[in-house]
């Protein structure tokens, strides 16, 4: 039987897959000034949420002018690898600075500590990005069956094809 690699997502199940990725991805690459024929700018962050609209929310510092790059063009690419190592996700949008207390308090984690004063530190901008388009490549099986039929491929020497990927739309 031949196995089928491509599934494209939409809606709660597109939703669900980035959830599943993000869970378990610590950063990300959130790509600012996309535009052809010139070199983007790169840089770590932490995804602090997804939520139930599948907004991206990260948190970043005034001073690092990401929120002017935003300003100035907000098409925006997020690159996630989960820590595992077997799930991916491209995922282009639209960003927007938001000044709110309320969600930064909602969102805040210890280890933000290092970064900022606290939930209330006038120096944070939370970055929401709405989610345009995407693709993602997964197992379609759980880690363990995923490695076990890798160690299987590579006994027999008969590929076992085990991924799948496709379009997400929210």
């Amino acid at each position: 039987m031949e196995e089928i690699n491509n599934q494209n997502l939409s809606g709660e199940e597109a939703l669900a897959k980035i959830r599943e990725i993000t869970a378990d991805a610590k950063t990300c690459f959130f790509c600012t000034d996309i535009r052809t024929g010139v070199p983007m700018s790169v840089r770590p962050m932490n995804i602090l949420q997804v939520d139930d609209s599948g907004y991206f929310w990260f948190m970043t510092a005034e001073y690092t002018r990401k929120d002017d790059e935003v300003l100035e063009n907000p098409f925006v690419h997020v690159l996630v690898q989960r820590e595992s190592g077997h799930g991916f996700l491209n995922i282009y949008g639209i960003a927007e600075p938001q000044d709110n207390p309320e969600k930064a308090k909602e969102l805040w984690r210890p280890e933000l500590d290092v970064w900022f004063d606290g939930p209330e530190d006038p120096q944070i901008v939370l970055i929401r990005v709405e989610v345009l388009d995407g693709h993602y490549w997964d197992n379609k099986s759980s880690a363990p069956v995923a490695a076990f039929k890798s160690l299987k491929a590579l006994i027999t020497g008969k590929r076992e094809d085990n991924g799948v990927q496709g379009d997400i739309e929210i």
